[in-house]
């Protein structure tokens, strides 16, 4: 059990004793038993200062009472080993105004969706959870998974009012996932990935599964607080495929960086959402059909009470965001994910669009 004291006089004593935690908390990473480590970080000196008090009141906290440490990105004299997070690199290209800009890493962790799930009103809007790796992350139809590193796994927040364009964001998250990684592909001179979307929240590369988004949402105050997870193959090419993978095909060394896919992707998003929230999805619809991978597809929707069976073809998502899909017969069908999974040719519960 690690003991950390209340702040020393001593400071250099108290200095050995931060390194010592987070260098016992790194060894004991796939531990489930052991403490997990946040160092927090903060891109502006008023965030700084936030993050400091959020320190001070130890008011951050895990699922079902995990054991918690926290630390000051500024306080622990800790340098990151290179397969870790790098903060520096990651505020140094980040150019927004309201998300990504608090920063709550740890070489651990259950679940970042759960980290800014349950201290959603502790933590400021936009902030973002990453960790090294996680041993209950969280997918749909409460899926859990571990992820191994080489993944970039992260969580953030939003803050919403208009009820109508809450299940857009995770097309927005999406979107603004790959066009994150064809901004930073064209501005290292080599060859976009073809990243794709697969309704309604994966992220696909050569036909293969190479990342997830995952958003949940409460409603409190007139208000709907949303959480958004997000995983993506970077350098873990199993079981799938990862980014620097495919890359290897197509060039001679550049790699791309969890901290340059985090700034760019906040960059993006911060922008998308902004048209979002002011104008809805309509103007964003054009280049997210040009993305995903469904336009013109033929669809078997199955109603197993009637046992029937009927082919439509997708023409894109309907006003509440599901997919929109006209039969032979001029027949239009709204269709929803079956809770499961969404196969490419069966798999949704169909409802008659009146």
């Amino acid at each position: 059990m690690l003991f950390i004291p209340n702040p020393l006089r001593n400071s250099s004593f108290h200095s050995r004793i931060l390194r010592f935690s987070l260098a016992t908390a790194a060894t004991a990473i796939m531990d489930p038993q052991s403490p997990c480590v946040l160092v927090l970080s903060g891109k502006s000196p008023t965030e700084r200062e936030l993050i400091k008090c959020l320190k001070e009141s130890s008011s951050l906290k895990l699922a079902d009472d995990g054991k918690l440490l926290t630390f000051l990105q500024s306080e622990t004299g800790w340098k990151s080993d290179k397969d870790e997070f790098h903060f520096d690199s990651y505020m140094a290209s980040l150019m927004t105004t309201c998300f990504g800009r608090v920063l709550l890493w740890s070489p651990r962790l259950p679940s970042t969706q759960d980290v800014v799930s349950l201290n959603f009103s502790e933590i400021p809007v936009g902030s973002v959870c990453v960790a090294d790796v996680q041993f209950k992350g969280r997918g749909r139809s409460q899926n859990i998974w571990e992820s191994p590193k080489g993944g970039l796994l992260f969580s953030f927040t939003i803050q919403m009012e208009d009820g109508r364009v809450v299940p857009h964001v995770q097309y927005v998250v999406c979107l603004a996932m790959t066009e994150a990684i064809k901004d930073l592909a064209l501005e290292n001179g080599i060859p976009p990935l073809d990243v794709r979307i697969k309704w309604p929240n994966d992220l696909y590369l050569d036909c293969l599964k190479v990342g997830g988004i995952l958003c949940t949402s409460t409603y409190k105050s007139k208000k709907f607080n949303v959480s958004v997870g997000v995983g993506l193959n970077v350098d873990n090419d199993k079981p799938t495929t990862s980014l620097n993978a495919a890359l290897q095909k197509l060039t001679c060394g550049y790699r791309f960086s969890r901290e340059d896919i985090t700034s760019a992707f906040f960059n993006k998003f911060e922008h998308l959402f902004h048209i979002l929230i002011n104008q809805g999805f309509k103007p964003l619809e054009e280049l997210y059909y040009k993305t995903w991978l469904h336009s013109g597809q033929k669809v078997t929707v199955q109603d197993p009470e009637l046992l029937l069976e009927n082919v439509v073809t997708v023409q894109g998502l309907t006003s509440s965001g599901y997919l929109l899909a006209i039969a032979d017969n001029g027949e239009m069908y709204e269709l929803h994910p079956d809770g499961n999974s969404f196969d490419f040719l069966k798999g949704l519960v169909r409802r008659k669009l009146t």
